[in-house]
């Protein structure tokens, strides 16, 4: 919905509005329809605006409680305030506008911290005290809306986005225990910590106080507490009432919404409650195709829909696309992507920009009903763990039938190995890897242990929302925001996500399928041929082709052979250049990896070399 920065001065002096200006412009592209600034004493706020719900100028922030005392500046959607603006009002709360950040505040006021358990919707929110002179700030219980800051022992600063922070500091140096995990692991976000030292992030589910100029971290929310007391779904068409009813709160809006279509089971199951249930024949669509027979392309299943709705958009990134967008993309993430397929979701929202404002995408569902290849391993390893040897002989004969592939084997046998070893073999896989780059942070990831180690798939599920959906959360805020769009995740509507993970694993994985509930709550609503595919493929690229085409051998080449790239000591060029070698001749697809060495490098250049370089040595 929005861009939120702020400076607090640990010192009586006051906060410098040039600043809190820079910081916005900065992030404008958050928020191009109008901005705001609060300054007072220590204490400065800044805001720019993406108008969703109450488009007037009612909407505008930084906004103030009816009695001047509270101040906040929010980035997100409430997607119940409805309900609670009605609720409140019994409580004698009067409302002047038709925004959610009003509902908000006065929840605040009304219930205090309590008030984020009212709430169903995505936030990263800061409402300053006036008058008790205290900061508050909280994040969703996902990480869906991201909250980054900064803190010395002369200011705390945060915002939405990193570069902008950049800003108010010296020099960013890299975190080099986050570059081994991105490069070993594919991996990102997991910890509070990012890609620069300086700067770190309030993790999903937790909250700040700033009392006395003294800054306090605490979690709010715990999943897996809830899980654990929140009964499962009994049958198919309970799932389905749940899931269209988050679909419908997702929904509320004062400006179009689309849907950004792959193909793939989670997107398609969203369009077709929107078509059986809402009757949302006037809905667009975006999807990003390829030629026949290229990685990538979902053509085929996409035309499933071809009758159905009116408003098809479809955009084909390519490998010219990416060479043009290639320094606009690498800003845009503020830090390196561990995969290219993040490109395409880059142009399918660019694709978006000027037809709709509102995206809902089918992020969520695959961490809730354990919908990667890889997840057979971890179901494996639960049944045999819990001695179900019969089920885990016919589950794997099933899977074999029906995927033919030893994905899910090769899974299980990995997740079985020792942490130690599992890192072990992560890293052997990544002969590219600089020996004392390794040797100095192998052993401190939390990875390998954390993720993998888990003993049932209900644990990998919980784990995956700790340690990993966050930072497919954050590539989807940025890819949306960078062109003014707001995404949203109805997959991830907290009733629906509790209730999904409380749930029996036979309704996650039966007979070789995934995500069996929910291919079952949408029979006769989904079409078949999508709702029975087995193939799993989401937004990729043919990167592999792409690598091997005009003009990106050259450019390649001359990174990978370049002195700043054999300066980080990170990866081995000469290795890096073999395997390329061995890519353009066809002997080896590694398309991945170059896109990662590429990524890493381009953002070395754009965010760190042009200050001092601190060597990890």
């Amino acid at each position: 919905m929005c861009g939120i920065c702020g400076i607090i001065n640990l010192d009586p002096q006051p906060v410098n509005e040039t600043l809190i200006s820079r910081m916005m412009q900065m992030m404008k592209h958050r928020g191009p329809d109008d901005e705001g600034i609060f300054t007072e004493g220590n204490v400065g706020l800044g805001f720019v605006r993406l108008s969703i719900i109450d488009l007037s100028p009612a909407g505008h922030q930084p906004k103030f409680s009816s009695d001047q005392r509270y101040v906040i500046v929010f980035n997100g959607e409430i997607y119940n305030y409805l309900e609670l603006r009605d609720e409140l009002q019994k409580e004698g709360k009067i409302f002047t506008t038709e925004t959610d950040t009003e509902v908000l505040l006065n929840a605040y006021i009304h219930w205090g911290e309590e008030c984020l358990n009212h709430l169903n919707g995505m936030w990263a929110f800061v409402i300053y005290d006036r008058v008790e002179k205290t900061t508050f700030a909280a994040r969703d219980r996902f990480g869906i809306k991201p909250f980054y800051y900064v803190r010395s022992s002369e200011f705390f600063g945060f915002c939405s986005e990193i570069p902008p922070l950049l800003s108010l500091i010296k020099k960013s140096t890299p975190d080099y225990q986050t570059i081994f995990d991105y490069l070993a692991f594919n991996r990102t976000d997991q910890t509070e910590n990012t890609f620069f030292t300086e700067v770190l992030k309030l993790q999903h589910g937790h909250k700040m106080k700033i009392v006395d100029n003294k800054i306090s971290i605490s979690k709010w929310y715990n999943l897996k507490e809830h899980v654990e007391k929140t009964p499962g779904f009994k049958s198919p068409d309970e799932y389905r009432d749940l899931l269209t009813s988050a679909i419908g709160l997702h929904l509320r809006s004062d400006v179009p919404v689309g849907v950004c279509l792959s193909g793939g089971l989670d997107s398609s199951s969203i369009v077709s409650v929107l078509l059986k249930h809402f009757d949302k024949k006037d809905l667009s669509t975006f999807s990003a195709i390829y030629p026949k027979g290229q990685v990538g392309d979902e053509t085929e299943y996409i035309n499933e829909f071809k009758t159905s709705t009116s408003h098809k958009f479809f955009i084909t990134p390519d490998a010219t696309s990416l060479r043009n967008d290639l320094a606009q993309f690498v800003t845009a993430h503020g830090e390196p992507v561990p995969t290219s397929g993040t490109y395409a979701q880059f142009k399918v929202m660019e694709l978006a920009k000027g037809k709709i404002v509102v995206t809902l995408d089918g992020q969520g569902a695959d961490e809730t009903l354990g919908g990667y290849p890889y997840f057979f391993g971890f179901y494996f390893k639960d049944l045999l763990l819990h001695g179900k040897f019969g089920k885990l002989l016919s589950e794997t004969f099933y899977y074999l039938l029906k995927h033919r592939s030893f994905v899910g084997v090769k899974s299980f046998i990995f997740f079985l190995l020792p942490t130690k070893l599992r890192t072990n073999v992560k890293v052997k896989g990544k002969g590219y890897l600089n020996d004392d780059f390794v040797k100095n942070f192998k052993k401190n990831n939390a990875i390998a242990g954390n993720l993998y180690g888990s003993k049932s798939l209900t644990d990998a599920l919980l784990a995956h929302f700790e340690y990993k959906l966050e930072h497919l959360l954050k590539w989807d805020d940025r890819n949306s925001m960078w062109f003014s769009l707001e995404s949203r995740v109805p997959f991830l509507d907290y009733r629906l996500v509790e209730k999904t993970l409380a749930t029996s694993s036979d309704f996650k994985i039966k007979k070789g399928m995934t995500k069996y509930i929910l291919r079952e709550a949408l029979t006769g609503i989904l079409p078949e041929k999508i709702r029975l595919r087995v193939n799993k493929i989401g937004f990729e690229t043919p990167q592999d082709e792409w690598f091997r085409t005009d003009p990106w051998p050259g450019i390649i080449e001359e990174l990978l052979l370049s002195d700043s790239f054999k300066s980080r000591n990170l990866i081995k060029p000469e290795v890096a250049i073999a395997n390329y070698k061995m890519h353009l001749a066809r002997k080896t697809n590694c398309g991945s990896e170059i896109w990662k060495w590429m990524h890493l490098e381009l953002w070395f250049r754009e965010f760190i070399d042009y200050n001092p370089k601190k060597q990890w040595q």
